[in-house]
């Protein structure tokens, strides 16, 4: 049984990342990390510890130190359906898509609440099941009982990326709005209404979003957008401005998180940055979008409600 002390701590870690995915600010996922690095060497024999770091090692991407880290939890103690459903959304996050499946239907068939739902919703989408992945995602929505706004945010902006995978813009557009709505900071669909607003002809607006989260968030996919963005509206110094600030910050980053984001630094080089010869190694591209860098934030953001 995990201590008070080291339950309090964990739970501030799944915040701190919980704010890192909702601001876009890649600082707390590090400052979390460190945070359940000292945990675990202070409770080495609490499962909360370890479900922590693995956690952290899992927004990053370190997904088969994050799966050692769950077995460690497991040996210590920590409770074996909270273990299964962060193994499940690594399963996920990394394509496992058939595995992910059946976990997911049954806890959904068992508890048929809007985690189990949503999850199941958000797995069905990755998997193209549009028809499917709606009626789930709609049903999860109607069987919110929460009232923080997080969970439904996280819901909605999924459903927004499925339909933006389906170059479906207008109805992804409605559904990162209802996000933006639910939570007005929510740098992801702020991000994402920008890009679907540059696509169908509105760069002024586009550019009012993006100049904020560039200039609040360390992630550098919000500059290089903006940069994107500002040379396609003819404002190539402004431009260059942001293309420099994403280009330093994506090589500090692919420095000390490689797995995280050789995927969108590739991006980078290979668009609006302009470097091909930077481009990531081969066979190094990650399928995994900024969406999913946590794979379990999701699931974990809807059982807070």
């Amino acid at each position: 049984m995990a201590r008070p002390a080291v339950t309090e701590q964990a739970l501030l870690v799944d915040l701190l990342i919980l704010r890192g995915d909702v601001l876009g600010r890649i600082a707390d996922y590090e400052q979390a990390a460190g945070l359940a690095e000292l945990l675990v060497c202070a409770a080495p024999d609490d499962g909360a510890a370890w479900l922590a770091r693995a956690r952290t090692r899992a927004t990053f991407h370190r997904f088969a130190e994050a799966l050692a880290d769950l077995d460690a939890a497991g040996r210590c103690g920590a409770v074996r359906t909270t273990l299964d459903a962060e193994r499940v959304a690594i399963r996920q996050a990394v394509g496992c898509y058939a595995e992910a499946r059946v976990l997911r239907r049954t806890a959904a068939e068992r508890r048929p609440d809007f985690t189990t739902l949503g999850a199941l919703a958000v797995l069905e989408a990755e998997r193209g099941e549009v028809a499917q992945a709606e009626r789930l995602f709609t049903e999860a929505r109607r069987r919110y009982r929460g009232v923080s706004p997080f969970p439904v945010a996280s819901l909605d902006f999924r459903r927004g990326l499925m339909w933006l995978g389906q170059r479906d813009l207008h109805t992804a557009r409605a559904w990162f709005a209802a996000a933006v709505q639910q939570v007005p900071a929510y740098a992801p669909a702020l991000g994402h209404l920008a890009e679907v607003d540059a696509a169908l002809g509105a760069g002024d607006a586009a550019i009012d979003r993006l100049r904020p989260l560039a200039a609040s968030s360390d992630d550098p996919e919000y500059a290089a957008s903006l940069a994107g963005v500002l040379s396609k509206a003819g404002h190539p110094q402004e431009a260059e401005h942001w293309r420099i600030s994403a280009a330093a910050r994506y090589d500090e980053l692919m420095l000390r998180h490689p797995e995280a984001f050789v995927d969108h630094a590739a991006e980078f080089w290979l668009t609006v940055g302009g470097d091909s010869a930077k481009r990531a190694p081969a066979g190094s591209w990650s399928h995994i979008s900024r969406a999913t860098r946590a794979p379990a934030i999701f699931q974990r953001a809807m059982s807070s409600g």
